[in-house]
């Protein structure tokens, strides 16, 4: 069952507990007056409702995908918890994905509805960082991403990156969806076909990579030490990788304010305004206009194969 364009209704509560409506399944919301970003005054409940309100495109990117999970019980300044392994007390009617990892298997939940959306908000998932693979085919990634990672905050920097990498894809004969991370920088993904493996995607990803930075070789690098980058923005690709995650498409980010990481249009690069953190839980409607504009309505919905890519791409090294 797909509940994500459903409403979501608020049934009352007493203060400590609220329930609301997904669907065909109700929520039990607790404690939705708890702070969880003491400087900004934002609430559980205001948590809750930011992503009932994007979760009609919000679930489309997480339906079917391994999840990590950013927890924040007690809110920012509390404990902070990564959680891949599903608790034993999540419903039943979430599903879980049991993957392979070093000596043993993890099982974690997936978010393909709605009302799985509203419960992770409820046990105060802040985050949700998705695989690039979908659980039934967890070798094979349909997403590839470079994370455009500035050294400092100027932005210009990253838009002239991605800038850059979107004409160097263009010529490789690949559509790029660009995402603002919410924290420093731009995420440049890539929708595959999933039938390379991780290994053919990530030395692909690593080989575009290093293509840019040779042509560009006073902005951009390729290196992972810090100490070797200097001043040049840093195209990482170490997300590409069996059980690496990537931040998902309208998730907050649990810093102050409860920046967005939030999909834009290519033209949206010119504005000279944007900014890794233009969108926030401070400004719903701001985040919900971004949502209305279809910012990736020109990306194709079918992924590419990096077949034809690779060759051009071994021409141009």
């Amino acid at each position: 069952m797909d509940d994500s364009d459903d409403g979501t209704h608020d049934e009352g509560g007493d203060g400590a507990t609220r329930t609301v409506r997904a669907g065909r399944r109700t929520v039990r919301i607790h404690r939705p007056d708890k702070v969880l970003f003491p400087d900004d005054g934002l609430t559980k409940a205001e948590v809750v409702d930011y992503y009932g309100r994007v979760a009609a495109a919000m679930v489309p990117q997480l339906r079917g995908r391994p999840l990590m999970l950013e927890r924040l019980p007690e809110g920012l300044g509390g404990p902070h918890f990564m959680q891949k392994e599903t608790p034993d007390h999540y419903p039943d009617w979430i599903r879980r994905a049991e993957v392979a990892k070093e000596g043993g298997t993890v099982t974690h939940p997936l978010c393909d509805d709605k009302a799985t959306l509203l419960f992770l908000a409820d046990q105060a998932c802040l985050t949700l960082h998705r695989w690039l693979s979908r659980a039934d085919r967890p070798d094979h990634p349909d997403r590839l991403v470079f994370d455009l990672d500035p050294p400092g905050t100027d932005f210009e920097a990253v838009r002239e990156a991605a800038r850059a990498l979107l004409g160097l894809l263009d010529e490789l004969g690949l559509p790029a969806a660009l995402m603002t991370t919410g924290s420093k920088g731009l995420h440049v993904i890539v929708p595959l076909d999933g039938k390379s493996d991780f290994d053919t995607v990530r030395g692909f990803a690593q080989d575009t990579a290093e293509v840019l930075a040779r042509r560009h070789p006073d902005r951009l690098t390729t290196a992972v030490r810090k100490k070797a980058r200097g001043d040049r923005l840093y195209l990482d690709v170490q997300r590409n990788a069996y059980a690496q995650t990537a931040v998902a498409p309208w998730s907050l980010r649990a810093v102050p304010g409860g920046p967005v990481a939030a999909p834009i249009s290519h033209d949206q690069l010119d504005d000279p305004g944007l900014g890794a953190q233009s969108w926030s839980l401070r400004d719903v409607d701001g985040v919900l206009a971004q949502l209305r504009s279809a910012p990736w309505s020109a990306v194709p919905g079918r992924g590419r194969s990096l077949t034809a890519a690779r060759k051009r791409l071994d021409a141009l090294r």
